[in-house]
C-alpha cells in the first residue's frame, strides 16, 4: 500500500518545488508512474481474500479495481487541465494540481480502508478539494450555487450515517471489515431498526445518486472544470455503490423487505433521468444526466444482492467510470474551441476534427453499451439478476436501456454530423495531448474485454 500512497504524497512537494516550466510534464510523468505502480495490485485476484494487508489498509477483489481506476486517474486528469489552467499564474497552476493529488490521497484511503470509521472520514474529506475545484475553477456564475447543491445534499445524506456507525460500534463492539463479516446478524425488528438500515444507505444512495435525490449532480458537473467533472463521474460516484457493497452485509434481514422503494425509484429514475437526456441541449448536462440513469442500474443490482447483481454493479461503475471520464474530456475539447455547451451551435464537427469523430464515435457506443464492451457485461448481469428477481424490472430495463441508445447517438450525430455552422471559421486542429488522453480512457476499456475476470469482484 505504501508505494503507492508515499510517491502521491510526494507529489504534492513536486507540484510546489518544481520550475514553472517543466510543472506539468512533471506532474503528468509522476503521476502516470503512480498509476503503472498501482497496477501490480490486481496480479493476486483469484485469492478470494484479503491481500496487502496492514493495521489499517487492505485491498481485496471488490476495492482493487477501484483503487486501481483511481490510480489510473489522476494522470488523465493532469492531461485535461493542462490546457484551460494554462492561462493562470503559475501559483494557481500548482495548487490545481495540489488539490488533484489530495483527492487520490483521500480517495485510495477510502477504497483501502478496514475500518468504517475511517472509511466515513475519508468519504467526507473527498467533498473538500472537489468543492474548492468547483467553487474555484468553475466556468460559470452558477458555481458557488453548485457548490451548495453538492455540499448540502452529501452532508445531510452522511450524517445520518455516523450515527449509525456508532450505534454499530455500540452493538457489536468493532467496524473492522475483517471481523464484522463474521459476526451474527443483527436482530433487526423494531421500527428503530428500519431507521438505522435506512441510515445506513441514505448517505451512500445520495452520493450515487438516486433518483429523487440527484439534483445536486447535474449542476455540480455542468460547472465544474473538466477534471472536477472527470474526477466526480469517475470515481466520487462509485464511493456511494462501493460503501453500499460493503454495508450490505450488517443489514442482512431486512434488506429484501425494505429495499422495494429503492430500487423502484433506481428503475425508475433509469428512463426518467434517460428520457431528461433526449431532451437536452447542454453537452455537459447531458451526459450527467446519464450517469444518473447509469447508476440506477448499478443501486439496483447492489440492492438485491445476488453473486449476479454485485458483479454486474462493479463491472458496470469500473467501465461508466471510463467511459463517462472520456466524454467529459471531448466535451470539454469541444468547449475549448468553440466556448459553448450548447450542441446546437458546434455541430457538424466531423468536418473540421475527423480523428476527433472516432473517438467519439467510440465513446459513445461504448456509453450505450454495445458489445463486446465492459459496459454491456455489467447491464446484462444486473438486467438478469433483476429478471430474475421479478421478471416485471423487464419492461423497466428494457425501456432504459432503448433510451440510453437513443439519446447516446443523439448526442453523437448532435456534435459531430451535419453541416459546419458558418460562425465557426477558425477552429485548433486537435492536439497529441487530447488524442493521448483519449487513447489512455478508452484502451483500457477495450482491454477489459479480454480479462474481465480484474473487476467482477467477489464472485471468482
Amino acid at each position: 500500500m505504501l508505494k503507492i500512497l508515499i510517491p502521491t504524497l510526494m507529489l504534492i512537494p513536486t507540484a510546489w518545488i518544481t520550475p514553472a516550466k517543466w510543472l506539468w510534464p512533471t506532474s503528468l510523468l509522476h503521476s502516470l508512474v503512480i498509476a503503472l505502480i498501482s497496477l501490480t495490485w490486481l496480479k493476486n485476484l483469484s485469492e478470494t481474500g484479503w491481500t496487502s494487508l496492514n493495521l489499517y489498509m487492505a485491498t481485496d477483489p471488490l476495492s482493487t479495481p477501484l483503487l486501481v481506476l483511481t490510480c489510473w486517474l489522476l494522470p488523465l486528469m493532469i492531461l485535461a487541465s493542462q490546457s484551460h489552467t494554462a492561462s493562470e499564474p503559475i501559483n494557481r497552476q500548482r495548487m490545481f494540481i495540489m488539490l488533484l493529488t489530495s483527492l487520490q490521497i483521500f480517495l485510495i484511503l477510502a477504497f483501502s480502508a478496514t475500518e468504517i470509521l475511517m472509511f466515513y472520514v475519508m468519504f467526507e474529506a473527498t467533498l473538500i478539494p472537489t468543492l474548492i475545484l468547483i467553487t474555484r475553477w468553475g466556468n460559470q456564475t452558477e458555481r458557488l450555487n453548485a457548490g451548495t447543491y453538492f455540499l448540502f445534499y452529501t452532508l445531510a445524506g452522511s450524517l445520518p450515517l455516523l450515527v449509525a456507525l456508532l450505534l454499530l460500534q455500540n452493538n457489536t463492539g468493532t467496524l473492522s471489515l475483517l471481523t464484522l463479516q463474521y459476526f451474527n446478524p443483527l436482530p433487526l425488528l423494531t421500527n428503530a431498526d428500519k431507521l438505522w438500515w435506512a441510515g445506513c444507505l441514505l448517505a451512500f444512495l445520495v452520493k450515487m445518486p438516486l433518483y429523487g435525490v440527484h439534483l445536486w449532480l447535474p449542476k455540480a458537473h455542468v460547472e465544474a472544470p473538466v477534471a472536477g467533472s472527470m474526477i466526480l463521474a469517475a470515481v466520487l460516484l462509485k464511493l456511494g455503490g462501493y460503501g453500499m457493497m460493503r454495508m450490505m452485509i450488517m443489514l442482512e434481514p431486512l434488506t429484501k423487505e425494505l429495499s422495494y422503494p429503492f430500487i423502484i425509484f433506481a428503475l425508475w429514475g433509469v428512463i426518467m433521468t434517460g428520457s431528461i437526456c433526449l431532451r437536452q441541449t447542454d453537452l455537459k448536462s447531458l451526459i450527467a444526466y446519464s450517469s444518473v440513469s447509469h447508476m440506477g442500474l448499478v443501486v439496483g443490482g447492489i440492492l438485491i444482492q445476488t453473486p449476479w447483481g454485485f458483479t454486474g454493479a462493479l463491472i458496470l461503475m469500473i467501465a461508466h467510470g471510463l467511459t463517462s471520464s472520456a466524454l467529459f474530456c471531448l466535451a470539454n475539447t469541444n468547449y475549448e474551441r468553440t466556448h459553448s455547451r450548447t450542441m446546437v451551435l458546434a455541430r457538424g464537427l466531423q468536418m473540421a476534427l475527423p480523428l476527433m469523430t472516432s473517438w467519439w464515435f467510440i465513446a459513445s457506443l461504448a456509453n450505450l453499451a454495445l458489445p463486446p464492451f465492459p459496459n454491456l457485461m455489467g447491464e446484462l448481469m444486473i438486467i438478469t439478476s433483476l429478471f430474475s428477481w421479478s421478471w416485471w424490472t423487464i419492461a423497466l430495463t428494457g425501456t432504459g436501456t432503448l433510451i440510453t441508445a437513443g439519446y447516446s447517438l443523439y448526442m453523437f450525430l448532435m456534435t459531430q454530423r451535419g453541416p459546419l455552422p458558418a460562425h465557426i471559421i477558425a477552429l485548433d486542429p486537435s492536439h497529441t495531448r487530447e488524442h493521448l488522453l483519449m487513447a489512455l480512457h478508452l484502451l483500457p476499456l477495450m482491454l477489459l474485454i479480454l480479462k474481465p475476470e480484474l473487476v467482477w469482484g467477489w464472485t471468482s
